[in-house]
């Protein structure tokens, strides 16, 4: 975010204040969820003063009640997040020069350390010369090395003490005060904060620095007396002091406030600062079924269709505890006797070291067989699959009753070209056979995520219903993954973050995907600060089309310290491809028995699991996957502040000795199976294969986004998900008549085949050119296009380890 944009998201902050407070007396009495509050809220976006001023004067007064509660919270959500990376990117950059000028300082003394051996070699005249005076002596000294460096080095020799590399790093922050006094500074006088506990002598300290600096009073013209000191860290106050001549120690007020800053910013993603006017801030307890809603446990749980909560916890482990005993001695003894044919095993010294090698799938994007087909524009793509899945219908005027007749399949068929290629309105009415202030009409009106979303269902349900989807199946089973996409911004906005790996010096968003086979089922754009392990459940559970998955695969950006737990208390088996599965065997392997009982063991755990704590805080487990299963809030954010809660919360450590059994399980089986290995390996390389298409797709500008805010990038991927989705139908349906043509004359090896020929494919597909919409567009004749595909040998795939 930008310093006038920051400035501007203050300043609407400060105006939407009053008129939130306003709103959080009266919405509660209303008994409205917050679904339907940000729904409501979200309409203002559609409405025209003018139209607005039409409705009914009460449904005025709620729609405007609720976009202002709404976007008051997003607005401190804006600020604080922009507040966070302010203080971390400030505090990694004098990190970074304190760890280069140490050793820079380093290196010098190393020098500066044979000078003084010289000058000790001064002291060793034989016979000494009285004659010659101390200055004298003294001045040779200073000439092989100067007096400050002499200095340090004789510091050196008497402590021995090393360059202290925090004090370098606390006068480069001194040094970019100005930087971050008229960024962060700003920010944080906005926020409206509080802790966990009222009393937090933290939130003191920064009230003392609000107050002061409101008042038009600079830190540094009050007393030392006057700040709050107790919050502050015992091996951080030998920094923040000066020793004066008079032996009094002075407060340096610019160190004092910066680290305030750093400790506000820990305590936000910890969770023990936090933002109640706020949605991803708010306390880790505002996010879960209140007190008084838990009392009736019973009727939430039936509702959330959890049945692995409604049995005794220790059933479950007992049920937990025989199987993962079993499994590590079962693992162990086919490594032993030499059945698992594919782990290599070698001894180093007295350790045992082991390697896996990492499955290869050949299921290329492109394959050759769609390479005779003739090519086909994006339009008549996205008209034949308007045929098979009435996607038209989808699209409902935004005012519902409100609203005009709906509009031409031609039109919208062109707003989801122009938006899904990254081409713009403007662009798209300048090469097409439509106006660009009639797809400006349109956009408005029938584009948004529900609508593009209930498209996108369309499309994935129609492709579900397809023969060649069920060969897809990994297993006998549905196997999903999730990956994210880095897009490069052309403008920034408030999402768009700095990557030096992936963009270099400018700045991107990431698109996370699910996919389920090859068809993307739901998508979501995040910062590309963002652990992608946050969306991973919330991608899952609000995946609305028919192609629901029973195990999900992610890389491992996609794995956290409660991502096992949660799939599967959710009915999905996490399967993760790790980067290094040795190292976190090693590290990860947990057992129900101490580590003592494992010791002639290869794969060994590292220690007992915490049972007891499981089961002391089974309710207080429930309570949050009840939560999530009602959608209490956002997913993603009950999973961040889940992974970010101190490490000496009772629950969050059950929590984690939860998922320990879950992973354990699973690393075993990887370890033990080559077919879970190939199928994870496959999941993750069809992801990869789908990333190229909505590349290929999102052609324009270079590749670079090119939307002014982030709804408006929302919005683009959603309608490049539909463009793809339709492309993956369109070859779904030419796969699926080429299987039933090799099903109908008995080439079973031939049908078996097509299992590795992805849809991902565009070779066929022209997405250049000159666009035409309203002239009558030629059908496609699939039964030619499958006839000469199927006369085309299948080449090329298979499967190897």
């Amino acid at each position: 975010m930008t310093r006038d944009a920051m400035g501007e998201e203050i300043e609407r902050a400060t105006l939407l204040r009053p008129l939130a407070a306003l709103a959080e007396r009266i919405i509660p009495a209303l008994d409205i969820s917050r679904e339907a509050v940000a729904y409501y809220a979200s309409l203002i976006n559609y409405y025209a003063a003018g139209r607005l001023l039409q409705l009914d004067r009460w449904v005025i007064h709620l729609y405007l009640l609720c976009f202002v509660h709404h976007r008051s919270r997003r607005c401190n959500d804006r600020i604080l997040t922009a507040f966070i990376h302010g203080a971390t990117v400030c505090t990694a950059e004098a990190r970074e020069k304190a760890r280069s000028q140490a050793g820079t300082q380093r290196e010098q003394r190393d020098k500066d350390l044979v000078k003084a051996g010289s000058v000790l070699q001064l002291f060793l005249a034989d016979p000494p010369n009285p004659t010659v005076p101390f200055q004298a002596v003294q001045a040779q000294a200073f000439a092989l090395l100067d007096r400050p460096r002499l200095a340090r080095v004789a510091t050196y020799l008497t402590t021995n003490a090393p360059v202290d590399e925090l004090t370098l790093q606390w006068e480069a922050i001194e040094a970019m005060q100005q930087r971050w006094k008229t960024t962060i500074r700003p920010l944080i006088l906005a926020a409206d904060l509080s802790a966990t506990r009222t009393d937090a002598p933290l939130l003191e300290a920064i009230r003392f620095i609000s107050g002061t600096l409101e008042a038009g009073t600079s830190l540094g013209k009050c007393k030392p007396e006057a700040f709050p000191s107790r919050w502050i860290p015992v091996r951080q106050k030998r920094y923040l002091y000066t020793q004066e001549p008079d032996d009094r120690k002075r407060l340096i007020p610019d160190r004092y406030e910066f680290l305030a800053y750093q400790r506000v910013r820990n305590g936000l993603e910890a969770g023990d600062v936090v933002c109640h006017r706020s949605v991803q801030f708010r306390s880790f307890e505002d996010d879960l079924l209140s007190h008084a809603q838990w009392q009736a446990n019973a009727e939430l749980l039936a509702a959330s269709g959890r049945v692995v909560l409604d049995r005794p916890i220790r059933d479950q482990l007992t049920e937990l505890e025989a199987k993962l005993e079993a499994c590590i001695q079962e693992v162990n003894a086919r490594i032993a006797n030499g059945s698992n044919t594919h782990i290599t095993v070698r001894q180093q010294g007295e350790r045992t070291r082991w390697t896996l090698p990492y499955p290869r799938s050949n299921e290329p994007v492109n394959h050759p067989i769609f390479d005779d087909l003739p090519q086909v524009d994006l339009g008549r793509v996205l008209a034949f699959a308007d045929d098979g899945c009435q996607m038209p219908d989808a699209f409902t005027h935004l005012l519902g009753r409100y609203g005009e007749a709906g509009a031409e399949a031609a039109v919208l068929c062109a707003c989801l070209v122009a938006w899904g290629t990254n081409m713009g309105l403007g662009r798209m009415g300048d090469i097409s056979d439509i106006s660009a202030h009639i797809l400006a009409r349109a956009s408005q009106n029938y584009l948004s995520p529900e609508t593009l979303k209930a498209a996108n269902d369309r499309v994935s349900n129609a492709i579900a219903a397809l023969p060649i989807t069920a060969a897809y199946n990994l297993g006998g089973q549905r196997h999903s993954s999730s990956d994210g996409q880095k897009f490069e911004t052309a403008i920034p906005t408030f999402n768009a973050r700095s990557s030096w790996k992936y963009f270099g010096l400018n700045t991107g968003v990431v698109a996370d995907t699910l996919l389920v086979g090859n068809v993307p089922v739901n998508a979501q754009i995040i910062g590309a600060h963002e652990h992608e392990s946050y969306y991973v459940l919330d991608l899952l559970l609000n995946n609305t089309s028919t192609l629901q998955p029973a195990i999900h695969s992610t890389d491992t950006h996609g794995t956290n310290q409660v991502n096992f737990a949660l799939l599967h208390v959710f009915g999905f088996q996490f399967a993760p491809r790790y980067r290094n599965l040795p190292e976190k065997v090693r590290t990860g392997l947990y057992g129900f028995q101490h580590p003592r009982a494992y010791a002639d063991l290869m794969l060994r755990p590292i220690r007992k699991l915490k049972t007891e704590l499981i089961i002391a805080e089974w309710d207080n487990l429930r309570r949050i996957f009840a939560s999530l299963a009602l959608k209490t809030t956002t997913q993603s954010i009950i999973v961040r502040k889940l992974n970010a809660y101190a490490r000496r919360n009772k629950t969050s450590q059950a929590l984690r000795e939860y998922d320990h059994i879950f992973r354990s399980l699973y690393l075993l089986e990887y370890v033990d199976s080559p077919v879970l290995r190939q199928h994870v390996q496959r999941a993750l390389n069809r992801g990869e294969n789908y990333h190229q298409l909505r590349r290929a797709v999102a052609h324009a500008n270079f590749g670079k986004l090119r939307y002014r805010t982030a709804a408006e990038q929302v919005l683009w991927s959603e309608c490049n998900r539909l463009l793809t989705n339709c492309i993956i139908y369109y070859n779904s349906v030419i796969l699926s008549r080429i299987l039933e043509a090799k099903l109908a004359a008995d080439d079973t090896v031939g049908a078996a085949q097509l299992a590795h020929v992805s849809p991902v494919a565009w070779q066929h597909i022209n997405f250049y050119g000159r666009y035409e919409f309203t002239t009558g567009v030629s059908p496609i004749d699939i039964d030619a296009m499958v006839s000469t595909a199927a006369r085309r040998p299948i080449q090329g795939v298979g499967e190897s380890v």
